[in-house]
């Protein structure tokens, strides 16, 4: 009896340091690394907006270590320091599938079947990238990415910020985060 106690004790620590030593959550790019400066050509491309010089080629995304149980994946990418005081939402998607862990540069500029379209600030459902005005020093874009437990056609297109964040409260298994700095002289 005690050598059975002892074998589901020694069991129980080693799943309890099996699970500490997990790696976390995480999302990179090879387009920029954390906290480095995003290249022109991530920049937006409005005609009507000068501050918007670049050719809006998203930047590549992949992530790993998903939480288990994860059924879809949410991203928001936001400039905090944009607009005062909410920031301003350049993409927002969901419903992406649990078996997509990552998008090839230049993939998100435009509608896509990759994911379901939220509404940015610009009011449109695709990736938007950064139009800082000049002379203001570097904004700090936050491509957020959240593990969620809800089926990949759960939710409606055209949700915005607040709303997808009312609709995944509850719903998140992890998050993870990666910022790239743009800014013009």
């Amino acid at each position: 009896m005690i050598a059975k106690i002892a074998g589901i004790a020694a069991a129980c620590l080693f799943a309890a340091i099996a699970a500490a030593n997990a790696e976390p959550f995480q999302i990179s790019s090879t387009s920029f690394k954390d906290g480095q400066v995003l290249d022109k050509k991530h920049a937006g491309n409005l005609p009507n907006n000068p501050n918007c010089v670049g050719t809006n080629t998203s930047p590549q995304l992949s992530w790993n270590n998903v939480p288990e149980g994860t059924k879809s994946f949410a991203i928001m990418v936001v400039d905090p320091e944009g607009r005062a005081p909410a920031g301003v939402v350049h993409w927002i998607a969901y419903g992406i599938p649990a078996t997509t862990t990552s998008f090839a540069e230049g993939a998100l500029g435009q509608p896509s079947n990759l994911y379901v379209g939220g509404k940015s600030t610009l009011g449109v459902g695709h990736y938007v990238g950064p139009c800082t005005p000049r002379g203001i020093g570097f904004h700090h874009y936050t491509f957020l990415l959240m593990a969620t437990d809800l089926e990949p056609g759960a939710l409606q297109p055209g949700m915005t910020r607040e709303e997808l964040t009312a609709a995944l409260a509850g719903k998140v298994k992890g998050s993870t985060a990666i910022i790239g700095l743009f800014g013009q002289p």
